[in-house]
């Protein structure tokens, strides 16, 4: 009693037998109404949503009354829950509360649009509220056995949902940097700790925008093995070796591009270490040109980079494949080692204490010659001759018959050896007496060269 149509106002208060008489006959029917007439609502629950279109048999039916005693009735009305599950299945198969009408209504069983996620442990935000259910409630099975979680998922950290882009470098708290709205939106830059990736910041690197490398949403991850990655190339391959473009750290750090950090020392493990002045000059004497940085040399010649002033007039010998350190050092290019014995004229005397350019270089109407081959060996060719040809000998006069290479006087000169010997007085005679100063031609001399030497030409009668 008091339950059903029993407890509604219309029955409430009434006599038993007001609707239940005795005596009326084997055919009285005790209980009886008019089905299409009912309302259900006397009942205590009100048929709304589509539950109004259902039949009565399509829930009045023994499989939806729990009583044993009363499934044995047919055509029974009584015994009926109005909890949902009496009649529908628990598609949630206990994973959730039996209180459907939390999240459901009558109309339909999807949506449930009663349902709200900020109820829910985990509250949808950003992104999450456009993510379709089953991509996190994964759905399993088919027919009578399809199953729906919905109860048991973790969610304690992102990437029990999420795949780990960073491989746990950044541990397991995503929200330091990322928000729902979208994971390419970073936040709270300004405390990132860019040390824990592959690529901390050091130098220059500093003070880079991070959009610079990361894109305007940072959402991009740039390669990083070499400065070329994001970095033009600013020698233009002039430094690959083996198609493979050598490290810009050899030269350059973080600290700036310029200047170059390329030691004296790494110069040194190339195949022209610096020596002497080269130590000194500036980097960009040798390497800059008119159109651009050059530091690949075809060849290491001294004359890819100084003139050569001696032009051709070395001998191939001595000079041979463009030599100038045959003679030259690197610390000044004054300073000459040359072995000039190989030349067939040995340096004596005065000639060890003589400059080069005394004999090697001309000067006409101030424009410097160098003369080196083709030089004569004769002591005319570098000095005058004072005697006026008087000792000429087929074109040429020996000097060092009479002179040595110490100074001019005629140290080596012996009187005997020529057609008038001294003897007696004559040996004690100065040369001046003898040998007096004479004009030819215009040019002044002593004449040495005494054609007539009889007594008479020198002594009177």
């Amino acid at each position: 009693m008091n339950k059903g149509f029993h407890a509604s106002d219309e029955v409430t208060g009434q006599k038993c037998f007001n609707c239940h008489g005795e005596h009326f006959g084997r055919d009285f029917e005790i209980i009886r109404f008019e089905k299409d007439k009912f309302n259900h609502d006397d009942t205590g629950y009100k048929l709304i949503g589509a539950h109004k279109d259902q039949k009565c048999e399509n829930c009045h039916k023994p499989d939806n009354i729990s009583d044993p005693e009363l499934k044995k009735r047919e055509g029974s009305f009584l015994g009926l829950n109005t909890a949902c599950i009496t009649c529908h299945a628990d598609y949630h198969k206990d994973q959730l509360t039996n209180n459907c009408e939390s999240c459901h209504n009558n109309d339909s069983f999807k949506p449930a649009s009663k349902f709200s996620h900020d109820k829910a442990k985990f509250q949808l935000t950003g992104a999450h509220k456009k993510v379709d259910c089953e991509k996190c409630h994964k759905i399993e099975g088919s027919g009578e056995n399809k199953f729906q979680h919905f109860s048991g998922l973790v969610f304690a950290s992102c990437i029990n949902c999420h795949e780990d882009k960073h491989n746990g470098k950044f541990g397991a708290n995503c929200e330091k940097c990322h928000s729902t709205t979208s994971f390419k939106l970073i936040k709270n830059m300004e405390t990132f700790d860019h040390s824990v990736t592959n690529f901390p910041l050091v130098g220059r690197h500093e003070v880079v925008d991070c959009i610079t490398c990361h894109g305007n949403n940072l959402s991009s991850k740039p390669k990083h093995d070499k400065c070329i990655d994001c970095h033009k190339d600013y020698h233009e391959g002039k430094f690959v070796k083996d198609r493979i473009l050598q490290d810009c750290a050899d030269c350059h750090n973080v600290q700036g591009f310029s200047p170059s950090l390329f030691s004296i020392e790494k110069h040194s493990k190339l195949k022209f270490p610096l020596a002497g002045s080269h130590l000194a000059v500036p980097c960009f004497m040798c390497h800059k040109t008119e159109t651009g940085w050059n530091f690949n040399f075809d060849e290491l010649k001294c004359v890819k980079c100084h003139d050569n002033p001696h032009g051709n007039s070395i001998s191939e010998k001595f000079f041979g494949n463009s030599r100038c350190e045959n003679c030259h050092n690197e610390n000044t290019w004054k300073s000459i080692k040359f072995d000039h014995s190989g030349t067939g004229f040995i340096l004596a005397g005065k000639h060890e204490t003589a400059f080069c350019s005394d004999c090697h270089i001309e000067n006409s109407d101030g424009v410097k010659k160098h003369k080196f081959s083709g030089l004569g060996k004769n002591c005319q060719t570098c000095h005058k001759d004072n005697h006026a040809g008087q000792f000429l000998v087929e074109g040429v006069t020996s000097c060092e018959n009479c002179h040595g290479f110490n100074d001019w006087k005629a140290s080596k000169f012996n009187h005997k050896t020529t057609k008038f010997k001294l003897e007696g007085a004559h040996e004690k005679v100065p040369c001046s007496l003898c040998h007096k100063e004479t004009t030819k031609e215009g040019i002044q001399f002593i004449l040495y060269k005494i054609e007539d030497y009889r007594c008479e030409s020198c002594h009177s009668s």
